[in-house]
């Protein structure tokens, strides 16, 4: 590299994603306060903001003017006299009100991840997970399933960040030639409710422990759906997975290392007849592991949450099925990172 090509060069894009925590936290201490839902469709001044929220003086101008300088924010004037109110993006999936509010995820980020991907040094020279478990030794979902509240709100983070996913699913997978669908680990029964709504001719089954079993009930039947999508407890690695045409997991993949994968494969292929389909959505990496960055990250937060789960690419996805015996596969892309991998049987 010449001295002239590299007199252009700035330090900015370092810079930019080195401090990437300081744009992240204020977005999410602003989920976390609950702004974009006082908001809503309406307007307050920063003082109202202040009150509403119950913060300190110091917080404004500073903090509401950052989201305004970072677009999650819209300002009418200028000084005291000055309204805050959402943007359109904001309005639509971080306003709790929102029939697309997405926040729950970024709520359990902001909770659990942001501390603990602080340690990600650690999990990179250990391979040990640096989550709740460092600190109790019990593993993660044995945690999480420890009390309703802190279930749920795993469930609505998972549950936020898939939403678009599972629509874009419905809406891309041919269901013409199925009738009856089982959801691997459905927590709230969000798949099973968005491939019902989209193809009235699907019955479907949404499956998880019990404890996620009683929320799903209560929310599929919220939505009026309980007459073709039910909810039922089971164990899947240790039960048989209810038989069906097509076989899915959403974000359910990348939890286990490769030997819970293949257990996982297996008893899909097993709960399928012959012509049915496995389904994983994912955030399946692409197979030269050069474009998709977010789907290396969430690999990465697999190594936090697990130690020895990771996420993988179409090309991995064809191999593990093929050992189990499916005939082909494909990669349908979804939205933004996320792909759905189709295994044949």
């Amino acid at each position: 590299m010449t001295a002239a090509n590299t007199s252009a060069l700035t330090p900015a894009r370092i810079m930019e994603a080195g401090m990437a925590l300081w744009p992240s936290k204020v977005l999410l201490s602003a989920i976390e306060l609950g702004l974009f839902t006082k908001l809503g469709s309406g307007s307050m001044t920063g003082g109202e903001l202040v009150e509403a929220l119950g913060l300190h003086p110091r917080a404004y101008p500073d903090f509401f003017d950052t989201l305004v300088a970072l677009r999650f924010l819209e300002r009418d004037g200028v000084g005291p006299e000055a309204r805050y109110l959402n943007t359109e993006e904001t309005a639509l999936f971080l306003d709790r009100n929102s029939p697309q509010f997405m926040g729950g995820f970024l709520e359990m980020a902001n909770a659990r991840l942001y501390r603990y991907w602080g340690d990600l040094s650690e999990a990179l020279r250990t391979g040990r997970p640096q989550n709740e478990i460092k600190h109790t030794g019990a593993p993660m979902f044995e945690e999480l399933y420890s009390t309703p509240e802190r279930l749920e709100q795993f469930m609505d983070a998972m549950a936020g960040i898939s939403a678009g996913n599972f629509h874009a699913f419905a809406d891309k997978f041919d269901f013409s030639k199925y009738k009856t669908l089982t959801d691997v680990g459905g927590a709230t029964g969000l798949l099973s409710m968005c491939v019902a709504k989209r193809h009235p001719h699907m019955t479907c089954t949404s499956t998880d422990l019990p404890e996620a079993t009683d929320i799903a009930r209560r929310k599929i039947s919220d939505a009026g759906l309980s007459d073709r999508v039910q909810a039922q407890p089971i164990d899947f690695f240790n039960d048989p997975i209810p038989t069906a045409d097509v076989v899915t997991m959403g974000m359910i993949l990348h939890d286990w290392n490769l030997e819970r994968k293949m257990c996982l494969i297996r008893s899909a292929y097993d709960a399928l007849p012959e012509g049915g389909a496995f389904i994983v959505v994912e955030n399946i990496i692409d197979d030269a592991r050069r474009e998709n960055a977010f789907g290396m990250m969430m690999s990465l937060n697999m190594l936090i949450e697990f130690g020895d789960a990771f996420d993988f690419t179409g090309a991995d996805f064809d191999s593990w099925c093929r050992q189990a015996g499916f005939k082909r596969t494909e990669v349908i892309h979804l939205a933004g990172p996320a792909s759905a991998g189709v295994a044949y049987k």
